[in-house]
């Protein structure tokens, strides 16, 4: 039953036999990532410029005055359609790589090349626009060219290696040399710790899964596109203000209170330096709106990389049946309705908590910057008194009391109420310690109300820097199903490693292996029950007809152990099907 169910999924067109991959099968082959991430880029970024076009759709224009009011009451219904525009539109630049077969790679170099000179020569055409940046529609669609470009370069190579390879070669694509590896090093690890080979050398890369590649392309542009919008919508406009300030309001600024100034009265004709003192404030403003930008950025970025070491580690930790290395409690890695409809859309729930969490991380740092700079920086450079260097000496005393109950307490606590003994401490003077406690219980209701303050201040912090992060939850164990975001990714894990398994694929590959043609060796039978072809496909072959009968059961057994402990082999063990209490599983029923 299993091999039926997997010739299904491995065959192009359901029934076993011979041809090319079906073109919707995308995102289960494990070749061409890069193009199908590039794809997804090419997709996100069009969807990106929805957002504040008022055309959605390109063969549907609003500029008649006539229709401008149906236009604008029509809008969101024509942005509801571009959503389902534009994945169609850009579908077969992922179907001319999917069929496998140089007519497709051929009309998949002539597509990727007329969007990319079609993108390009409008860009240059015409550089500006008019929506609130006169570059900024040619900044957003970088990624886009970006991405047509490696497209076009692509989609070449891989015409030119359909005529270079050889047909079975070209095939191979399906059964990904990652999985050999992986089943290889399992198979390694034999029993009293001696490798079943001791010619293999074991490979340490890790293949990242086309979803996980996916996920962070999109997820990268998605922190371009934000910051580049929040950068066109802040810093020319605070240009614009800068450039435009006369003195005038300067007089009106120092009236208030705003700048300080020097001359009597606020005279027109001698606020020179004021109306200096006032661009400098401005520009300090695009100082710390740049610089908490490009902080926001680069943490977001780093936090995606992190992600990308946590989920390997989750998988390989899944791959080999360590649950609850990953999970706070046990969990069953088998599909469900919840678990495919959290595969579908882990992509996007990353790309869309990225969005969010960098555009939070950048008003928080850009208040928290902006505050530095004008109570701190400011005045000590100019010597102007603000409100918070006049209050810290009124509140000098309140603060020096907290530290002197606060160094109390630890001076106590370490050479009156311990007493070490020989190699460890124990508590001594008790009654002293109920006293002291006494005494202090009020200034450590003020000091508890400084640590309260602290703990809300790092929450915020460690939420709004981890916001991007799927694989952890920000909230307490106990209601971590509450967060969407781990959630989505947990039932994703559970989704991919159940039917994804690197040993299960490797498994499959050699059942499903396609007769040689003739007049070159094929792959024995008896290779594939011995497993040593995964593990040295250079070795000669009558080396391995020597093998020794007991190597080659200690082979068969390792496999076929390694297979019965994956979590996605359960419910098709023949102790599962014949009883239905055992291991708390229901009886299946059997499929032709």
């Amino acid at each position: 039953m299993l091999c039926v169910q997997q010739r299904e999924r491995w065959s192009p067109w359901g029934g076993g036999g011979e041809g090319h991959s079906v073109p919707v099968n995308f995102l289960e082959v494990e070749g061409n990532q890069g193009l199908v991430a590039a794809v997804f880029g090419i997709l996100f970024s069009s969807l990106c410029m929805l957002v504040l076009d008022k055309d959605p759709l390109p063969l549907i224009a609003s500029s008649s005055q006539h229709n401008r009011g149906n236009a604008i009451s029509r809008g969101p219904y024509w942005k509801i359609m571009a959503l389902l525009y534009y994945p169609a539109f850009y579908y077969p630049l992922i179907a001319c790589a999917m069929s496998r077969h140089q007519a497709g790679y051929f009309i998949g170099c002539l597509l990727s090349w007329c969007h990319c000179v079609v993108c390009i020569w409008q860009k240059v055409d015409c550089p500006q626009s008019p929506k609130i940046y006169r570059y900024y529609s040619l900044l957003s669609d970088v990624p886009l060219i970006l991405c047509l470009v490696v497209l076009s370069i692509w989609y070449p190579v891989l015409l030119v290696n359909s005529f270079t390879q050889e047909k079975a070669a070209a095939k191979e694509v399906m059964c990904c040399s990652f999985f050999r590896i992986h089943l290889g090093m399992a198979l390694l690890k034999g029993s009293w710790g001696k490798p079943l080979c001791p010619h293999y050398v074991p490979f340490l890369w890790f293949q990242v899964p086309l979803k996980l590649v996916i996920s962070v392309t999109t997820a990268v542009i998605a922190v371009y596109q934000v910051a580049l919008l929040l950068l066109v919508a802040f810093i020319p406009n605070i240009q614009i203000v800068r450039a435009g300030m006369t003195k005038e309001i300067t007089v009106l600024l120092v009236q208030f209170g705003v700048i300080p100034s020097e001359n009597a009265g606020g005279v027109p004709g001698d606020m020179e330096k004021e109306l200096a003192t006032v661009k400098h404030y401005l520009w300090s403003l695009e100082v710390c709106y740049i610089c908490s930008l490009v902080l926001s950025c680069l943490l977001t970025f780093s936090m995606l990389l992190r992600s990308l070491v946590v989920h390997r580690a989750n998988l390989k930790a899944l791959y080999r049946g360590a649950v609850l290395d990953v999970f706070c409690h046990a969990r069953v890695l088998r599909p469900s309705q919840q678990a495919l409809v959290c595969w579908m859309s882990f992509a996007s729930f990353q790309t869309a908590f990225t969005c969010f969490g960098l555009l939070i991380q950048q008003v928080i740092f850009f208040i928290c910057t902006v505050a530095f700079t004008f109570l701190v920086v400011i005045p000590l450079h100019t010597n102007w008194n603000l409100p918070l260097p006049c209050l810290l000496p009124l509140a000098r005393p309140f603060w020096l009391t907290l530290v002197l109950a606060v160094v109390v307490q630890n001076l106590l606590a370490h050479f009156y109420f311990l007493e070490k003994r020989q190699l460890q401490k124990e508590l001594t003077n008790r009654r002293a310690l109920c006293v002291v406690s006494y005494l202090l219980f009020p200034m450590n209701v003020l000091v508890g109300v400084l640590a309260a303050g602290w703990r809300m201040v790092i929450s915020a912090l460690y939420n709004v820097v981890h916001f991007c992060q799927l694989d952890i939850s920000l909230l307490n164990r106990g209601i971590e199903a509450f967060d969407p975001g781990y959630r989505t990714y947990c039932h994703y894990l559970k989704l991919e490693v159940s039917q994804s398994h690197p040993v299960m694929k490797a498994f499959c590959c050699l059942l499903l292996q396609l007769p040689s043609p003739e007049g070159q060796p094929g792959l024995k039978p008896t290779d594939v029950e011995e497993g040593e072809i995964l593990l040295l496909p250079s070795l000669p072959r009558k080396g391995l007809m020597r093998a020794s009968k007991s190597k080659q059961t200690r082979t068969r057994w390792w496999l076929a152990y390694t297979l019965l402990n994956n979590p996605s082999l359960l419910a098709y063990r023949k102790a599962v099907l014949s009883d239905p209490t055992a291991n708390g599983t229901q009886p299946c029923s059997a499929r032709p």
